[in-house]
Order: C-alpha cells, then sequence, then structure tokens
C-alpha cells in the first residue's frame, strides 16, 4: 500500500510530460508563427502567401491539458480507492487467519502440556509398578531361601508360572504359618561348634527361634554365633552361664545373647581399637604427624628443663647482692653471683665487674650479657611453634589424599562394597584428627614456654638496671668498693 501511494505522484507526473509531447506539431509552429508574426516581415512572406493554419492559443492548449489531466486523476482516484478497499478486505482476512491460527495454536500448546502431565502420571505409575513389582519379587526370593533353608521348595511349575502371584503367596504363607509356629520354641539338638580359640567342639546346640542359638560341651560353651556355611561359634566367651541355665531347662535371669539374620552369614568380630591400630590407619601421613608430634614433645621438655634451670628467685638475689655490696664485699657478691649457675647470675656478674664505668657503657653491658644469655633461653621455641603451624597442615595433606583414594574405588569398583571406602576415609579422617592432636598441644607449650623465657630475661635485665641505678644515684660508694677489692677499709653506706 505504502509502495502505491508514492509510485502515484511518479504515475501522474509521467502522464503530463506524454500529454505535453503528443501536442500536434503544426498547432506548436502555428503558436509559433502567430507569436513571432510581429516581430518582422520578410520579403518573402509579402511576396507568397502561405496557407492559413487553425491557430490555438496557448491557453485554449493548457486547458485542455487540464481538462484531460483531470479526467485522468479521477480515474487514477477511483482505482486508488478501490485498490485501497480491495487491500483492506484482504488485510482483514489475513488477520482472521491470522486469529485462528493463533487460537488454534493456543489449543494445541494446552494440548500438549495436558498429553506431557498425562505422560508424567504415566511413567510415574509405571515406576511404581515396577517397584511394587520388584519389591514382590525380592519378597518372593527371600521366603524361597528361608523355605529352601528348612527344606521346602516351590513347585517348578509354580515357580514359573505368570500372573499366579495370589497362588505364589498362598503357598508361601501356607508353608510358612507351620514352620513360624515351629521354630518360635527353644529346640535342643546335637552338633558341634568352633570355641573361643578356633577349635571344634562337640555338644548339643540350643535353638531359641532363629535368631540366636547357645552351644553346650564339655570344653566350654556359651552365646554362639554364624560361622558361615551353616556352622555357629562361641561369641567372645559370653553366655557360658546361660547355656548351661538352658541345657537344664532353667530360666536364667538375665539372657547373654547375640541375635543373628541369617545362618549362612559369617559374623566377624571388630577388632579392638588400639592407639597403634588408629595411627595405622592414617597410613604413612599419620606415623608422620605423630613422629612431629614427639619430636615436638622432646624439644618441649628440653626447653623446660633449660628454663627451670637459668630462673630462680630473682627479687631474693638482687637484695642479697645489694646488702653485699652496702657491706662493702664485692666479692662476697660476685661469689653469690657465681653460685647461682643460672642466667640472672651470670648477666648480675658481668655487670659487678663493670662497677667503674660510666652509665651508657654500663647499659651496654647489661644488653649484651642479657642478648649472650636470650640465646639458651629461645632455644628449639621457634621450633615447636613451627610443628604446630606443620601438623594441621599435613593432617589436611591427609585429608586430601584419603579423599582421592576414596573416590578412585569409587570409580573402579562402584559404591557397592562400603568397607572398600573405609580405608580411605579412614585416612582423611585420622590425619585430620592427629594433626589437630599434635597442634593444639604444640602450640600452647610454645606460647607458654615463650612467655617464660621473655619473663626470665625481663627480670635479668630489671635485676641488672636495679643494681645499676643503686650505683649511679649514690646508694653504694664506689671508690669505697675499689678499695675493699685492694684490701683497704671498707666502703660507706649512703642513703639506699
Amino acid at each position: 500500500m505504502k509502495t502505491l501511494l508514492f509510485a502515484l505522484p511518479l504515475l501522474l507526473m509521467t502522464w503530463v510530460n506524454l500529454g505535453y509531447a503528443q501536442q500536434p506539431q503544426d498547432t506548436i509552429a502555428a503558436e509559433n508563427v502567430t507569436v513571432s508574426a510581429p516581430e518582422g516581415k520578410s520579403e518573402a512572406a509579402k511576396k507568397q502567401p502561405a496557407a492559413k493554419p487553425e491557430i490555438v492559443s496557448l491557453e485554449t492548449a493548457y486547458k485542455r491539458e487540464y481538462a484531460f489531466l483531470e479526467a485522468q486523476k479521477r480515474e487514477l482516484s477511483e482505482r486508488l480507492k478501490n485498490y485501497q478497499a480491495s487491500a483492506q478486505r484482504e488485510e482483514q482476512a489475513l488477520s482472521a487467519k491470522i486469529n485462528a491460527l493463533e487460537r488454534s495454536t493456543v489449543e494445541r500448546s494446552a494440548k500438549i502440556d495436558q498429553l506431557n502431565a498425562q505422560l508424567a502420571e504415566s511413567e510415574r505409575k509405571e515406576a511404581s509398578v515396577s517397584e511394587r513389582y520388584d519389591a514382590l519379587e525380592s519378597t518372593y526370593l527371600q521366603a524361597e531361601m528361608t523355605l529352601k533353608n528348612h527344606g521346602i521348595e516351590m513347585p517348578a511349575a509354580m515357580k514359573d508360572a505368570k500372573g499366579n502371584d495370589p497362588e505364589k503367596v498362598g503357598f508361601l504363607f501356607t508353608q510358612a504359618l507351620p514352620l513360624l509356629q515351629k521354630l518360635g520354641g527353644m529346640q535342643t539338638k546335637p552338633g558341634h561348634f568352633f570355641l573361643a580359640n578356633g577349635k571344634q567342639a562337640e555338644g548339643s546346640l540350643i535353638h531359641l527361634g532363629n535368631i540366636a542359638a547357645f552351644g553346650v560341651s564339655t570344653e566350654g560353651g556359651g552365646s554362639l554365633v554364624p560361622a558361615g556355611g551353616g556352622d555357629f561359634k562361641v561369641w567372645k566367651n559370653a553366655g557360658a552361664e546361660n547355656a548351661a541355665a538352658l541345657s537344664k531347662n532353667e530360666q536364667p535371669a538375665t539372657l547373654q545373647l547375640y541375635l543373628f539374620e541369617s545362618r549362612s552369614t559369617a559374623i566377624d568380630e571388630a577388632p579392638e581399637k588400639t592407639v597403634l591400630g588408629i595411627i595405622d590407619s592414617g597410613g604413612p601421613i599419620g606415623w608422620v604427624i605423630v613422629i612431629l608430634g614427639a619430636f615436638a614433645a622432646v624439644l618441649a621438655m628440653i626447653r623446660v628443663y633449660l628454663l627451670r634451670a637459668n630462673s630462680s628467685d630473682t627479687g631474693h638475689l638482687t637484695g642479697q647482692i645489694i646488702q653485699q655490696l652496702a657491706d662493702g664485699d664485692l666479692e662476697a657478691a660476685k661469689k653469690s653471683c657465681e653460685d647461682h649457675t643460672t642466667a640472672i647470675g651470670r648477666v648480675l656478674h658481668y655487670t659487678l665487674r663493670h662497677l667503674k664505668d660510666d652509665r651508657d657503657h654500663m647499659e651496654g653491658i647489661v644488653y649484651e650479657a642479657i642478648l649472650q644469655e636470650s640465646g639458651p633461653l629461645d632455644r628449639f621455641g621457634p621450633a615447636i611453634l613451627v610443628i604446630a603451624s606443620v601438623a594441621p597442615l599435613l593432617g589436611l595433606l591427609g585429608t586430601v589424599t584419603g579423599m582421592i583414594e576414596t573416590f578412585d574405588m569409587i570409580t573402579e569398583f562402584g559404591t557397592g562394597d562400603p568397607k572398600l571406602l573405609s580405608e580411605g576415609i579412614s585416612i582423611a579422617l585420622v590425619t585430620t584428627e592427629l594433626g589437630l592432636i599434635v597442634a593444639i598441644p604444640a602450640l600452647l607449650l610454645g606460647s607458654l614456654l615463650s612467655a617464660w623465657a621473655r619473663n626470665i630475661k625481663r627480670d635479668m635485665e630489671y635485676a641488672a638496671l636495679r643494681i645499676v641505678n643503686v650505683f649511679l644515684g649514690g646508694g653504694v660508694d664506689i671508690d669505697g668498693l675499689s678499695a675493699a677489692d685492694t684490701g683497704e677499709p671498707p666502703l660507706t653506706l649512703g642513703n639506699a
């Protein structure tokens, strides 16, 4: 429609140009002659008169052309209206078709959704039926195996037949009810079983239904558990008194028995957990963590010994030395320092040897002596803290290793047997546990011992500076001390 509207003006212009081009040549010539005649008269025209053509003025030509164009315009307008009406009718028809298609699409979409819902419901019902069928088949199989253990088998024709589930169920219940009544009581029959030491003993087997049993023999007895292949074994030497009482038809006050589901499945005794077993379940990384923990414990004990050997009653020793200096006995003060084979004694002895020096030099001597004694005090401290930091990281490494091993087992064997996964999970958990067991005490001990060493160094600094301040504050006559060193009269005591 838009293309037609743009083309109509071009069509009108073309039509006008064509009409103008088709005007009679003689009319145009006459017009030219008529117009140009007044401009000049030639001698040939005067002598030879020409034929007089029909003279049409320019105004008349334009009027004719205008009338022609008006007729064409009316015709084109009429055709345009007819085309617009036809296009509108076609557009309405197309719109109606589109609406009908949209309604049909919506209806079909709703129908598809309904069919999908019905399909999902059918699949769910099918899965439920399949699940019930599998459960029923499992029940049949379990019942057949149970009855077969007692010499009762379902006929082959009944077993292979299809669609006779009520008949199968009736047969199973008919055979199972008398068997349950028979097995519900206590039965005693001769047989053999294995003792706790693995020796086979002949005696009596006392069955309490089909879930527990006792064994009695001259060599021993007790509560029995399946050992595989229909045999029994004594469970951890338990229930011997109960077995003897039941063999005499006596009712014990308390029954110590083991309840089992099947005689054909052997029951294994779980090994007792020991420290070495737990460590070994952590793999090589677990042993590395334990070795580091033992090494940290040895270092901690050595450091405790060193700190204890270098610690003493600092206040008592400092007061004793000041009193000896006040009495003028420098040698006695030095002897007291030498008698205390500790860091504080050595620092104070080093201080007493430089009493005549100025304050700056004396303080430098004190700090030098403290730094010299700091080595033994700080020994093994960083190593203990490093072990405390490394142990959890080793535990994390063991966790990652164990999980990788577990996923490898799952990839190779699946998840059917949990025992295959237990090793990797054990490594993952035990190494983390060992890492924390080593790290926490090591961190606490390392921090406490470091604080102890800092206190010893602080006490050494305090004691040495106290003596220096007493000397430089006028509390002791240093010249008198010098005289005492040379055998002269003792020093004089000032205001302490």
